[in-house]
């Protein structure tokens, strides 16, 4: 964004938070922005648009660690909705299918790691240096 002074920086940001804040499909008005031609116009702008797109991954990601960080109640919970006397039978049966699902899906997912660990290990004995 060179040549557009320090404050564009500023209204840069300003304009991302307000895309990031904007719960409406419609392009949301940020302080900085008059108007949403203008944030259409700044999204045309490959630098912008990258860091409009870091910015949501980041979100993404907090998101998604904050949900990682709550599976151990989520398990407990599952548990105990599946182990009590007083829960419908169909509730229960949800339960344990959940239980098994998340079960396969941690053994295949531990045998991936396995077999790329594998490729990856055989890559770098023929000279394929690793990612």
């Amino acid at each position: 964004m060179r040549g557009r002074g320090a404050k564009f920086g500023r209204k840069k940001d300003e304009a991302i938070a307000a895309l990031l804040s904007s719960r409406a499909l419609r392009m949301p008005r940020a302080q900085s922005v008059s108007t949403p031609i203008l944030l259409l116009r700044w999204l045309a702008i490959p630098e912008f648009r990258d860091a409009y797109r870091v910015a949501r991954r980041e979100g993404v990601q907090q998101s998604v660690a904050r949900m990682q960080q709550a599976t151990g109640a989520a398990a407990i919970t599952i548990l105990k909705i599946m182990t009590d006397p007083s829960s419908p039978p169909a509730v229960k049966l949800r339960a344990a299918e959940c239980v098994f699902d998340r079960a396969i899906q941690g053994v295949e997912l531990d045998d991936i790691e396995a077999r790329v660990a594998a490729l990856e290990d055989a890559a770098a004995a023929n000279g394929t240096p690793r990612r």
